[in-house]
């Protein structure tokens, strides 16, 4: 089992109190998304994968870049009215980067414990006030979609890719034979 998966998991199993605040929400939220980051980041340096340690540090990069003009161009008062950059969600488009990149570039192990820490990111910015479930789940897709993009996986001799135009999505498959 990937050294990531339990502490990923134990981090998603007992931050979230009973009764919590939308402070506490916010931090939880907070605290999940560095967590990623540093994993994501953290996890290819460890290992000395330079280029998946670029290709993480480019998804997450790219997905904050994103957020950040839709959130110029479309200004949303948040539901805590404390300004208009509600849409889309910023730790979630991070968190779900960050897990996506995990995901593709060293397999599910990794890949189930961020995403489930990523979900709970989305999950805490809704609690914490800060964001409608639409503004979650575009910035999920935004994440999402740049950690399988800028993303290879480690062992490359299989990869699969979603996709979707006007007319329909599904996924593409490829096996290199050596």
């Amino acid at each position: 089992m990937n050294r990531w998966a339990l502490p990923l998991s134990t981090l998603a199993a007992f931050s979230v109190p009973a009764q919590a605040s939308p402070k506490s929400w916010a931090t939880i939220s907070d605290v999940g998304r560095d967590g990623l980051v540093i994993a994501a980041l953290g996890l290819p340096a460890t290992q000395h994968d330079w280029a998946g340690l670029k290709q993480a540090g480019f998804s997450i990069g790219a997905s904050a870049v994103v957020t950040a003009g839709l959130k110029q161009a479309i200004p949303e008062l948040r539901p805590d009215r404390s300004d208009d950059q509600s849409f889309p969600s910023g730790h979630t488009s991070v968190s779900f980067a960050a897990a996506a990149t995990l995901e593709k570039r060293y397999g599910w192990e990794a890949g189930l414990p961020a995403h489930i820490v990523a979900a709970l990111v989305g999950v805490a910015r809704v609690k914490a006030d800060k964001h409608f479930v639409h503004d979650v789940v575009a910035g999920a897709v935004i994440g999402e979609a740049s950690g399988w993009l800028l993303t290879r996986r480690q062992n490359a001799s299989v990869q699969w890719l979603p996709w979707g135009d006007a007319h329909g999505g599904g996924v593409s498959l490829s096996r290199r034979f050596y």
